[in-house]
Parts: structure tokens; sequence; C-alpha cells
């Protein structure tokens, strides 16, 4: 549960809706303008830190120096900040409608304006650093930064919500593999793989908000195939990812590989049974498909496949 500083009283006729114009930001004093733990809590942390994880751990594996695994950690974390940042000042207004009081800039304990400055920064600091790691590279990495970005303005309310995150882990084996010496094309699996994760993940972070999304009118791919539906789809891309990340790979499937497609499943079912309380907002859903996509890596590496 992210930390919050006390926030200010929010009116409840704006959290209600018998307000005829809610206010177009929550009210906020030099005062509230957020401590340094506030604002990283309004971008997203959790899946921040975990793709960059994952990212610096597949640059490990492909041989990239420790400077050069520095610099692809620094380059994903800031292109994550910048998604996560912009994704909560574009849903402000709905935040405060639904009175979510994890949010922020929602309850007023994070200025809109000091937000906005970090998004800001987050992506001009993001474009030299992918750009440093070779142009391809680069052009990679700032491809899937623009898909999120893309998403947060406009395809999350279109039939087309998925293709952002599809894009975005897709791309992010390109980003790095990019990088190495002779820049080789990822494998096509790890891409596929990637691509999957994406959607699934983009249908467990939707599930716990499907019916507030509706009536907000936020009308993704998730919200018009509804929670039944949603949630068949998430198991069967986690899974389909999973099979593709460990079956792909030459050489023998083993136990490592057996034990990892049990694994996976599990956790596959999980992220999709918690939000089937139709009023719950948990966000763990998401975060067990983040567990799974990093512990397909970790099994991916643990079989000793070689990616380079």
């Amino acid at each position: 549960m992210p930390l919050e500083a006390a926030p200010p009283p929010v009116d409840r006729s704006v959290l209600t809706g018998e307000a005829a114009s809610p206010p177009a930001s929550p009210p906020a004093s030099p005062s509230t303008a957020g401590s340094p733990l506030t604002l990283l809590c309004a971008a997203h942390p959790a899946p921040a830190f975990a793709v960059t994880g994952m990212a610096i751990a597949l640059a490990a594996a492909l041989g990239r120096s420790l400077a050069g695994c520095v610099l692809v950690g620094v380059a994903v974390l800031s292109g994550q900040l910048c998604i996560g940042w912009s994704n909560d000042l574009v849903d402000m207004r709905r935040d405060i409608r639904a009175g979510r009081r994890d949010k922020p800039l929602a309850v007023g304990s994070l200025a809109p304006s000091r937000t906005a400055a970090a998004a800001l920064g987050a992506g001009a600091v993001c474009v030299p650093l992918s750009l440093a790691c070779g142009v391809a590279a680069g052009a990679a990495h700032l491809s899937g930064v623009a898909a999120g970005l893309a998403y947060n303005a406009v395809l999350k309310r279109t039939r087309w919500s998925w293709l952002p995150y599809a894009l975005a882990f897709g791309l992010l084996p390109a980003f790095v593999t990019f990088g190495v010496p002779g820049r080789p094309w990822p494998p096509w699996w790890l891409m596929t793989a990637g691509a999957l994760l994406g959607v699934g993940a983009h249908l467990t972070n939707v599930l716990p908000d499907i019916d507030a999304d509706l009536a907000a009118g936020v009308r993704g791919l998730p919200q018009r195939l509804g929670r039944a539906r949603s949630s068949a789809l998430a198991v069967l891309a986690l899974l389909a990812a999973s099979a593709v990340l460990l079956l792909g790979p030459p050489g023998a499937f083993g136990p490592v590989g057996w034990m990892g497609l049990a694994v996976t499943a599990t956790l596959a079912a999980a992220a999709v049974a918690v939000p089937r309380a139709r009023r719950s907002h948990s966000r763990l859903p998401f975060l067990l498909t983040l567990a799974l996509s990093a512990l397909d890596l970790a099994f991916l590496l643990l079989r000793g496949t070689g990616l380079r």
C-alpha cells in the first residue's frame, strides 16, 4: 500500500458525483506539494522497478559489462517513471471521482505541477540514456516508452488498449540485445513471449477496476470483453508466454522446464482469481504477473540457454 502524507479533505460532492462540474484538480498548497516518497508512489514504483530489474538481468545474461548493465537500468527506469507519472496525471480527475485513496494526486497530497515536472524530467533524461546504448537500441526503447505514453493519453480508452503493452514488453529484449556488440536481433521466442506477457499484464492490471472504468466511460479491450472473458484471456496469454519462453529456446526441456511451467501456471491462475470479487481493487493480480515474468526469465537462465 503506498505511503501517503496526511491528505486534505476531499470534496464529498466530487466523490459522489453530485457536483455538476468537478474541479480540474485536487486541492494543493505548498505544504502539500508532496514529499519525495509521495512523488515516488505516484510513479507506479512496483512495475517500474520490476521491469528495470528484468532488463538488467537480461543485459547481464547477454554479457554486458557492469557499466552497460547500469546504463540499461537507468534508461529503462527513467522511461518507466515517465510513463507512471503521466498515467496518474491523465487519470487524476477520474481517480478523484472514484475516491482512490491510494493515488497521491487524487487525495491532494501531491501537486500536479510537481508530478508534471517529474514526468517531463524523466522523459528528457530517458532520451539520451537510451541513445547512449546505440541508435537501434535507443529507437527500440523509446518506441516502447512512446507506446506507454500513447496508452495513457488515448489508447487505454479504445479496443487497441492491449497494443502498447504488447509493443513495450516485446521491444524490451530488442533494446537490450541491440546494445551488445554485433547488435543482434533478439530471438523470436523472446520477443513473442514479451508481447504475450505484456497483454497478460494489461488484462490483470485492469481486471480489478473494470466496473469503475465502465462507469467513467473507459472502454478498452478488457472493459469491452467483460470480467469473465478478460480473466480467461489473461490466463491464456500468461500461459502462452511461459510456454513460448520455456519451450522456444533450443536445448533439452528437462526438469527445470517442467517445474517452470507448473509454477508459472499456478501464478497465472492466481493472478486472475483475486479480482473475481467484483469490488476488489487489489493490485495483487498485476504484481503476480510481474512476479511470473521475473520467474520465467529466471527459469530461462537456469536452463543455461545461451542468449548470445
